[in-house]
C-alpha cells in the first residue's frame, strides 16, 4: 500500500509504504491509519487511488465504506489503470495521445489512456485475459506473468538467468502486445511491472523485434517504452486524475 500528500495537487512528498494486509477489515483499519498518519491535521479534498481486484474484488464497497468516514470526494479505480494514467501524464507516455500501459508482474493488467484520462469502459481493462490458445482457453497472463513463468520452471523468476528462457517469454509478450496494437491503436506502448523492470527481466528488445516480425496489417508498429514511475506511478496517477 503507498500513499501520500498533495498540497496542491501538482506534486506529493514523502510517499507512505506498508505491506498490504490479508483480509478487507485489516485493508481498511491500515488504510484508514494511513491516512491520520498521511495527512495529519490537514484538510482531506479527495481521495484518488487503484486497488487491485485480487486484493478488494468489490471497488464499490471500499469506496462507500470510505465515504462514510470523510466527507471528501472518493475515486477508486483499477491500479493497473492508475499507474498507465500516472505514465501517460508523468512518465513513459507523456506527449502522446494514445498510451497503451501493460503491467507484466505476478499478472498482466493494463489500460487504455487516451488524450490524459482513462479511457471509456464497460466494465474495465484485462488485456491480460486475452486468449493465447484456442484449444486449452489459456490466456495472456499464463504465458508471459510471474506466476506462471514460476509455475513452469519451479523457480522464482529472479532466480531465472537462462536466457532462452526470457527470449522465450519475449516472443509469447509480443504475440499478446500484436493483438492489443491491432485492438486499441496506441500512438505508444508503455511496459512496466516487474517481469519488464526487474533483473533478470523480458528483454524489450527481442519483443519489439519479434513484433516488427508478426505485425502485418499495420505499416508499423508504435514505440515500445519501459516505464518510468517506478513503485509510485499509481500516486501520480492519482494527480493525474485530479489535474483532469
Amino acid at each position: 500500500m503507498r500513499m501520500a500528500y498533495s498540497e496542491d495537487g501538482k506534486k506529493f512528498k514523502n510517499p507512505h509504504v506498508l505491506e498490504t494486509p490479508k483480509s478487507y477489515e485489516e485493508i481498511s483499519n491500515t488504510f484508514l491509519a494511513m491516512v491520520k498518519e498521511v495527512a495529519g491535521e490537514r484538510e482531506i479534498k479527495n481521495i484518488v487511488g487503484g486497488i487491485s481486484r485480487a486484493v478488494i474484488a468489490d471497488y464499490q464497497k471500499f469506496k462507500t465504506d470510505l465515504q462514510k468516514v470523510f466527507t471528501a470526494e472518493v475515486v477508486v479505480e483499477n491500479d493497473a489503470a492508475m499507474v498507465g494514467l500516472g505514465e501517460a501524464n508523468f512518465g513513459a507516455g507523456r506527449g502522446f495521445e494514445i498510451v497503451a500501459y501493460i503491467t507484466v508482474s505476478t499478472g498482466v493488467g493494463g489500460a487504455r489512456i487516451v488524450a490524459g484520462k482513462i479511457d471509456e469502459k464497460f466494465v474495465g481493462f484485462e488485456p491480460g485475459k486475452q486468449i493465447m490458445n484456442v484449444e486449452t482457453g489459456e490466456n495472456l497472463e499464463d504465458f508471459v506473468s510471474g506466476k506462471a513463468l514460476q509455475r513452469r520452471t519451479g523457480q522464482h523468476p529472479k532466480e531465472i538467468r537462462d536466457k532462452e528462457t526470457w527470449i522465450a517469454h519475449a516472443k509469447f509478450l509480443a504475440m499478446g502486445l500484436h493483438n492489443i496494437i491491432v485492438e486499441w491503436s496506441p500512438d505508444v506502448v508503455v511496459l512496466g511491472g516487474s517481469m519488464i523492470t526487474g533483473d533478470p527481466a523480458i528483454p524489450l528488445p527481442v519483443t519489439e523485434s519479434y513484433l516488427k516480425e508478426i505485425m502485418k496489417i499495420f505499416p508499423k508498429i508504435p514505440p515500445i517504452k519501459k516505464a518510468e514511475l517506478g513503485d509510485f506511478g499509481g500516486l501520480w496517477g492519482g494527480l493525474a486524475y485530479l489535474k483532469k
